[in-house]
């Protein structure tokens, strides 16, 4: 008995600290350190956020559900105007998504999902619903690659359709382009349409572009006009691609000519379409 006393002042406490030690060891690997787990929830719980009760969880999905509507009804909104826009044109054309744009190249290009594969030509027109977007430059079997107007590079023949004053528009980032007139004093206002000329042989002409923002009639060596595109370039999603066709022109209601009450209209009273009207080959 008293070599066990001295056995035990000896080695007592090392002896309880491992056997605690093992003991803890088999219990953490038959729970699978549950325990621990528990303890480390309960020590935390005063710094958890609380737990959503029901009636919150249902508010937060229902949030949720309303904003993927919002995004599929603007999405559906969309289709219905690029729809609307392809209804409007005589020419058959494809659309397309955009898959692609830089941000480094924001302004200057964006690639669609449609190419060689699905007819689409290199020249190609890319409009969307407001008006020119671009042009195509290259394409893939699968895509294609579009220059856009807002491009500085970019050079497009251009008029004012009130008065028929000509130009020639290049690309200013963002949603804007310049338009530098041919003459020194052209007839222009604000708020004016711009379209495409019958000058430019890269569009076909009478394509709406945008209107006119601001003009300075000081500029050296000639004219210049601010444009705003009524394209949505700065977010565009879908567009259409047309074929080079004169029939992708807007229609342009021929004016009246004045008809005198007591004599029958000549055939030489309807006026005869301008030169401007039609694309140079």
């Amino acid at each position: 008995m008293y070599e066990l006393r001295r056995w035990w002042d000896r080695f007592g406490i090392p002896f309880t600290l491992a056997t605690l030690g093992l003991g803890t060891a088999l219990l953490v690997r038959q729970t699978q350190a549950g325990f621990v787990m528990e303890t480390y929830q309960w020590l935390t719980r005063p710094f958890q956020a609380k737990t959503l009760t029901p009636e919150q969880l249902a508010n937060t999905q229902n949030a949720e559900l309303r904003q993927r509507l919002i995004e599929l009804e603007s999405k559906n909104q969309k289709l219905e105007e690029l729809l609307g826009l392809a209804r409007s044109k005589k020419v058959e054309g494809f659309p397309a998504a955009v898959i692609g744009r830089s941000a480094d190249h924001w302004w200057q290009q964006v690639t669609l999902g449609r190419g060689s594969n699905d007819g689409v030509k290199e020249g190609a027109v890319v409009m969307s619903p407001g008006g020119l977007v671009g042009r195509v430059t290259q394409t893939t079997p699968s895509s294609s690659r579009v220059l856009l107007l807002s491009d500085p590079s970019s050079r497009v023949g251009v008029a004012i359709s009130r008065s028929r004053f000509m130009g020639y528009l290049r690309g200013k980032t963002g949603n804007r382009a310049v338009m530098e007139f041919f003459e020194k004093v052209p007839d222009v206002r604000k708020d004016d349409i711009v379209t495409t000329s019958s000058f430019s042989q890269l569009y076909p002409a009478g394509i709406p572009i945008g209107r006119v923002e601001s003009v300075d009639l000081t500029k050296s060596p000639a004219p210049e006009a601010t444009i705003e595109l009524t394209a949505p370039i700065s977010y565009l999603e879908w567009a259409m691609i047309y074929p080079h066709s004169p029939a992708l022109a807007e229609p342009q209601p021929a004016p009246k000519p004045a008809i005198s009450p007591t004599a029958s209209p000549s055939p030489d009273a309807s006026v005869s379409p301008s030169p401007d009207a039609s694309p140079t080959p």
